[in-house]
């Protein structure tokens, strides 16, 4: 069983499915809380290098973001080996793998 199909189960077993757009709204709030780690382990950006996050509040955003996709039925490691062919197409010629938008 892999990550995505683990927390389906999770979701499924514990009656905890609801609606992508309140997903969303979870993925969003867990990445916050990372940016606000991230905003005070470097001072707000004074000291880059003290970069910290706590392993759970990355699993925690990873499990959100993992639910969205069960949520809308999309296969996460489909959905990530193409971001990965965008970004490497978009190095070939170029120095960024950025949109450039």
């Amino acid at each position: 069983m892999d990550r995505q199909d683990r927390v389906e189960t999770f979701l499924t077993d514990h009656d905890l499915t609801t609606p992508p757009a309140y997903r969303l709204l979870d993925l969003a709030s867990e990445l916050g809380e990372v940016a606000k780690e991230l905003n005070e382990s470097t001072e707000y950006g004074s000291d880059p290098a003290a970069a910290d996050v706590a392993t759970d509040e990355l699993g925690d955003t990873l499990f959100a973001l993992l639910a969205l996709c069960a949520e809308l039925d999309v296969d996460a490691d489909d959905a990530l080996e193409t971001a990965l062919e965008k970004y490497e197409s978009r190095l070939d010629g170029a120095e960024t793998p950025g949109s450039g938008e």
